[in-house]
């Protein structure tokens, strides 16, 4: 088990088993709505999945446009009520195929308010690419297009998800099981 700031990480997901379910999910896009295709990674957990998601789009044949999109779900405490723009992509998407990335779909709230606002925004197609679903969180009634893998109940770090900005560098998905 591989120790990370004094802390025991658990390994979920391995770097290779992660990086086949990309492969995996690249061939599946493509069969897709794909043409003048906007990819829009949404901030800041996705960036590694989608940087590796996007190479993988590039080797099955696809050259997508690359947009980041940060949102912000906020409310009291820690129920969260709303989901607000903290920066905003600058392409126009009127009439194109969009394809958003995030790193894990719980409550389902901040991708069906990204993917809304893509068609209010005139968007022909949206789907939505997940590293990880976790369904036990899900508070709408909201699917991903492309998921990569079913998650248990566990808060996960790495592969762009953090806990207190440490661990995002991960190349594996993983639970902190403790100190070392």
């Amino acid at each position: 088990m591989p120790v990370v700031r004094g802390k025991n990480i658990e390994p979920l997901f391995t770097a290779e088993q992660i990086r086949q379910r990309n492969l995996e999910l690249a061939q599946d896009i493509i069969k897709g709505p794909c043409d003048d295709l906007l990819v829009i990674s949404v901030l800041k957990g996705s960036f590694i999945f989608a940087a590796d998601l996007i190479r993988a789009l590039h080797d099955v044949g696809l050259a997508p446009e690359v947009e980041f999109i940060t949102l912000s779900s906020y409310g009291t405490g820690t129920v969260s009520q709303g989901v607000k723009i903290i920066k905003d992509i600058d392409s126009d998407v009127k009439g194109r195929n969009i394809l958003l990335i995030d790193d894990i779909l719980e409550s389902g709230r901040t991708l069906l308010f990204a993917k809304e606002l893509m068609f209010e925004r005139g968007a022909a197609n949206v789907t939505i690419a997940v590293l990880l679903d976790k369904k036990v969180k899900r508070k709408e009634v909201f699917e991903a297009d492309y998921v990569g893998f079913e998650c248990p109940d566990y808060f996960v770090v790495g592969y762009g998800m953090d806990v207190a900005y440490a661990f995002r560098e991960l190349p594996f998905v993983g639970v902190v099981t403790g100190d070392a």
